[in-house]
């Protein structure tokens, strides 16, 4: 407003001098024109700021937001894309609710493996209220929750990070709810390989009888047992030491989890087989959902989502970024041919069918038209 007073007072002081000097009128005219166009101006920005200034009091209003302490956990170390990713979570809901929620993030399965992790949230315990773990650990209490880490169904991330956004994943997710359970974003964590202690695995054959640590997941167990391998599930935080002291001959894990979790420490061979892809399901307690207000569960919602962004771009970065550090620590690459892999493994989908019902078709149907 102050601008606005100033502007005016210009234009008149003008007007008064120039009679006074007996300038002419066309003179007085530009002048006074150009004077309004200042006032104009000083009025759209004086406008401007105060629209900004009201949006900026809306985003940390929070007198009508009850007050809600987030607890995240997931298990990998703080060096993990869905490490990454949860910090950039917690700061855009700290600050887009003024502090009415805040976010706890607990890495390195500080709460618990992914299973138990599953198991709180399911009890409504009250230990977690977040988690990030791969959709198909989910398959225990949820069988349709399996689909999307069926062996060798998706051709790259782009394909992938498709499906995991489609239609068919989120019905095979709408069981959860009733299990306490809501999936708000889907993060990733890439394509699976074997890494093992005895020799390159070039085909199905060189995993006959190995001892391979898998999540408590029976699509994953389903798909080594295929192969040839003797899968036994551990929680993850307890998969280094079982390795450095040889419980296990074998895991399997995508390569940013191999690399930022020190694998290549205790496992000399990786074989790059890809085998299944390891979509990741950002899930909320649905009791601590309905705790929150409506303008703080839109902020959640949303920056889970951008969060879930920015974890897809850094795994598939990591991806193709750490190779080649594990190879300067020691590890052993080979890339076998996946076919033989691909074929041995078919049996996943046939002897299960039963469990995905439609859910199959649907996803035939889905991939046909994305390849389209």
């Amino acid at each position: 407003m102050k601008r606005k007073l100033l502007a005016t007072m210009m234009v008149a002081a003008m007007s008064v001098s120039l009679v006074a000097c007996g300038g002419d009128s066309s003179s007085a005219s530009s002048e006074e024109s150009e004077a309004a166009e200042e006032t104009e101006a000083a009025e759209e920005t004086e406008a401007a700021e105060e629209t900004e200034a009201t949006e900026e009091t809306a985003e940390v209003d929070t007198s009508d937001m009850p007050e809600v302490t987030l607890k995240l956990s997931f298990s990998t170390n703080e060096e993990d894309p869905r490490a990454l990713a949860s910090n950039q979570f917690k700061e855009e809901v700290e600050e887009k609710t003024g502090g009415a929620v805040t976010v706890e993030i607990y890495p390195a399965g500080q709460l618990g493996g992914d299973a138990d992790l599953i198991n709180s949230i399911s009890l409504d315990s009250g230990t977690v209220d977040v988690i990030i773990t791969d959709a198909s650990n989910f398959a225990t209490y949820e069988p349709l929750m399996g689909v999307s880490a069926l062996p060798f169904q998706f051709e790259d991330f782009d394909e992938a990070w498709a499906f995991m956004d489609s239609d068919v994943e989120a019905t095979a997710e709408e069981g959860l709810i009733d299990q306490n359970m809501r999936v708000l974003a889907h993060y990733c964590n890439g394509f699976r390989c074997v890494t093992n202690s005895k020799g390159p695995v070039e085909s199905p054959e060189d995993m006959q009888g190995m001892l391979i640590r898998t999540p408590e997941n029976p699509v994953i167990m389903a798909t080594m047992s295929a192969l040839g391998a003797n899968p036994q599930p551990l929680a993850f935080n307890e998969l280094y030491q079982a390795l450095q002291q040889g419980t296990y001959d074998a895991q399997e894990n995508p390569i940013p989890v191999i690399y930022n979790n020190n694998l290549y420490e205790v496992q000399s061979y990786l074989s790059v087989t890809n085998h299944i892809y390891s979509g990741m399901c950002f899930t909320i307690a649905e009791s601590t959902w309905q705790k929150m207000s409506a303008a703080e569960q839109e902020i959640v919602q949303a920056a889970a989502t951008a969060s879930a962004d920015y974890d897809r771009e850094l795994n598939k970065q990591q991806t193709e970024d750490l190779v080649s550090s594990l190879e300067e620590a020691g590890m052993q690459i080979n890339y076998p041919d996946l076919a033989p892999f691909a074929e041995a493994t078919a049996s996943v989908l046939t002897d299960n069918a039963d469990t995905y019902g439609t859910l199959l078709d649907d996803l035939a149907a889905w991939k046909a038209e994305y390849e389209k």
